[in-house]
């Protein structure tokens, strides 16, 4: 195949490309930016998004402030050449906001679509009850400490003494909200049980399982009978 030149792309009038980013993992569209030659220069030789921005006119990388960046997989452009899409895995969040994606506020609803499922589709905090989409944003950081340790990082720490340790902290944990639970302060036990479930996020990390697979478990015991009967 002829080895494509970013030369022959189409810029605007003011050295630019639209840019859309997609999640790499779920074809989630995460966000629309800019990018001039020398933007995309640095994605192609980094692996990480680099954008123009328009308010403050200057190159800038994704994540370089927030830490959630996008390491990127494949560039497409388009058939005329004037924009490109980006396959990329997202670090947590894209949108400045914390969510997701930059596209969580819906238009125009579909008739044909119930509200309830249409939220779910495009605003993925509302199936999570808003405040529980931390949940997944966490696991998120847990997978790239684990992928990509840091020498300050508590996760990282953990990963690195093995499975003895986290296992160890899972039982700490738990007994602590039992302590908690006897005590029968609310503010305890949701502090104890916040810690519980977040090195029960980081032994679900060690054993590369996410969060959702156990949410699917518990949705096929939903309402059935047997020793598991959540109804």
């Amino acid at each position: 195949m002829e080895r494509f030149d970013p030369g022959q792309l189409k810029f605007d009038d003011s050295g630019l490309i639209p840019a859309i980013v997609q999640d790499v993992a779920n074809g989630q569209v995460l966000t629309l930016a800019y990018m001039n030659a020398e933007s995309l220069r640095l994605t192609m030789e980094t692996g990480l998004t680099h954008f123009y921005s328009r308010s403050r006119k200057r190159i800038w990388q994704k994540g370089e402030e927030s830490g959630h960046i996008q390491r990127v997989h494949e560039i497409f452009f388009d058939c005329d050449e004037d924009a490109l899409l980006v396959k990329a895995e997202q670090v947590v969040a894209a949108c400045h906001t914390g969510h997701r994606s930059c596209f969580y506020r819906r238009l125009h609803p579909s008739p044909d679509v119930p509200e309830e499922l249409a939220r779910q589709q495009f605003d993925p905090e509302a199936v999570y009850g808003g405040s529980l989409a931390i949940v997944l944003q966490i696991f998120e950081v847990i997978k790239d400490r684990k992928a990509n340790p840091k020498a300050d990082s508590y996760v990282s720490g953990l990963f690195a003494k093995g499975q003895d340790q986290i296992l160890k902290k899972v039982g700490e944990e738990a007994a602590e909200v039992v302590v908690a639970s006897k005590n029968g302060g609310a503010g305890e036990i949701i502090y104890e049980v916040a810690d519980l479930w977040f090195h029960t996020l980081v032994l679900l990390g060690y054993h590369g399982i996410a969060p959702q697979e156990v949410a699917r478990e518990l949705r096929k015991r939903y309402g059935k009978k047997s020793k598991a009967d959540y109804r």
